[in-house]
């Protein structure tokens, strides 16, 4: 299978969906690799050193995506790169279609194949394409709250871990799974006064178990959000629903609530965010202000990051990539009830339940479009 990387384009994302040492194992096994020029570079890895591990490098964008059967990359296509989509042509990327309209359209139109990193699923339901950028992004998600914390940022001025004598920031976190965990450990690491919350109780015992004892775990309803934003310094919105929206937990009307200053961190944005009033911002311009909330709402936030994120995010996608080349899309899936879980627009067919509830579409039993297509065979 002709495998193409190009460039990411969408803002500030310096991440590249394929390392040298990956390109070397596609090699191996006797699929062709076309790497983007430059495409690694933010990464730090040369061109040069694709071409050492086996690739060809391509000039443009457009030149990658007419040779290539496979297109690998780290966030979902934006609309100059729609025409370039050919149809049967292979996506593996992040897409989060139940957050954007236009781009679930396109790829329907378009009769590509798009398999979804943040819809691959284990058996125990765990997410293994979107654990690495969830740890990431949930550690990331501190860092940048204590920055905005800052008052030349707009923030309270508040320094998270105080000093001795002076009481420390109290950090909420919604949502107790991988980003959830990460920011909370962050968060104490700080010497941050610490709540989390989830809605599952044998998380939250499991989340008492191991951490430390400046993170207090509570049940998520309505009610304790109410109590817990009016005295928290910095909110982080940590809550997924895989392939579908985020639900939200905070409306606009809830921000007068919390004080001014208050800083809000909405990694679910990527998925609608769980704060009503969170949209999608850039690393160029990350933040806003409603009501006197400072609202960070980055939607690649790991894009920041590039080196570690690339090498935590190839670790977990390689495997998966080379079981599409070496299979095919259609016996791969077949083959693989967690690749199956990826599909989520194959030829023209919404096939995750997810997507098509976004977007009131007409939804399509995956094993049904993938039983007629391995038929065409």
């Amino acid at each position: 299978m002709i495998i193409g990387i190009p460039k990411e384009i969408k803002n500030n994302e310096n991440r590249v969906a394929l390392t040298p040492a990956g390109v070397a194992e596609f090699k191996k096994q006797g699929h062709p690799v076309y790497v983007q020029m430059g495409a690694g570079e933010n990464s730090g890895f040369t061109d040069e050193a694709y071409k050492i591990a086996g690739a060809e490098l391509l000039p443009t964008i457009e030149d990658v995506y007419s040779i290539a059967e496979m297109i690998i990359k780290v966030k979902e296509p934006i609309a100059s790169e729609y025409p370039l989509i050919k149809k049967d042509q292979l996506l593996f990327t992040y897409f989060h279609f139940a957050s954007s309209e236009p781009l679930t359209h396109a790829m329907i139109e378009c009769g590509a194949v798009c398999l979804a990193y943040e819809t691959v699923e284990k058996t125990d339901r765990s997410l293994p394409l979107l654990v690495p950028m969830s740890e990431v992004a949930g550690r990331m998600a501190i860092q940048e709250g204590a920055k905005y914390l800052e008052k030349p940022l707009k923030g309270k001025g508040i320094l998270l871990g105080g000093v001795p004598g002076v009481p420390p920031a109290k950090v909420l976190v919604l949502g107790g799974g991988i980003v959830g965990t990460q920011a909370a450990k962050m968060a104490a690491g700080f010497g941050a006064s610490v709540v989390i919350m989830d809605v599952s109780l044998a998380r939250l015992r499991h989340l008492s178990d191991i951490m430390p004892a400046n993170v207090i775990t509570v049940m998520s309803n309505h009610y304790n959000i109410r109590e817990a934003i009016a005295e928290a310094d910095l909110v982080i919105g940590a809550v997924l629903i895989p392939g579908a929206k985020a639900p939200h937990l905070i409306s606009r009307e809830m921000l007068k609530l919390m004080s001014p200053g208050t800083v809000v961190v909405d990694v679910a944005v990527d998925q609608g965010g769980c704060i009503e009033t969170c949209t999608p911002t850039t690393h160029e311009n990350p933040t806003f202000i409603i009501d006197d909330i400072v609202h960070y709402c980055v939607a690649n936030m790991p894009g920041a990051v590039p080196y570690t994120s690339t090498l935590a995010l190839t670790n977990a996608t390689l495997p998966y990539a080379l079981q599409l080349a070496n299979k095919g899309w259609k016996k791969a899936c077949a083959d693989n009830e967690e690749l199956k879980k990826g599909l989520n627009v194959a030829n023209g067919k919404i096939v995750y339940k997810g997507v098509s509830d976004a977007w009131g579409l007409p939804f399509n039993e995956v094993e049904t479009v993938l039983q007629s297509e391995l038929q065409l065979n």
